[in-house]
């Protein structure tokens, strides 16, 4: 059994990103978005014009929490061998009502990929309130290029 990290999620949080579960390389390291080609950060710093990225992941916090974003996974709990979220077993999800509640200034979930959107919608269906995107996944099994992606993901921040 493996396990997601807690949110980074605060009272000015207005967007969370969810991604499905983290992979190996963020387990091992104990971050989101960890493994060295993952374009999560990259796209993130590009975004908001913070480049470089930094090393140190509290500084990376910052940066999403500057621009009043979240992140969590939609799972809190699951069987998976390997990084794809194809091979997840046995799940449990986050407690997201509660999430929600206590955090009302949530108003957009941004799904790193569609995996993390079909199991927040097998398990929640849409929540009144919340304007939902679907984006590329940022993970290295999506050998869509960086530029398409960040395209796409600039969408959720115009």
């Amino acid at each position: 059994m493996i396990y997601s990290f807690p949110p980074f999620v605060n009272s000015d949080t207005e967007i969370l990103i969810l991604g499905t579960m983290p992979g190996i390389a963020s387990l091992k390291k104990q971050e989101y978005y960890a493994h060295p080609r993952n374009l999560f950060w990259k796209i993130i710093y590009t975004l908001f014009n913070q480049l470089p990225v930094a090393n140190v992941f509290e500084e990376k916090i910052k940066v999403l929490q500057k621009h009043k974003i979240g992140i969590w996974d939609v799972l809190e709990n699951c069987e998976r061998k390997g990084s794809l979220d194809i091979h997840i077993k046995n799940h449990k999800p986050n407690d997201f009502e509660s999430q929600l509640k206590q955090y009302p200034n949530i108003k957009k979930i941004i799904f790193n990929g569609k995996e993390s959107h079909r199991y927040f919608i097998k398990n929640f269906g849409q929540i009144k309130g919340i304007t939902y995107y679907v984006m590329p996944s940022t993970s290295p099994a999506n050998t869509m290029s960086f530029e398409n992606k960040l395209e796409i993901w600039s969408s959720c921040f115009q």
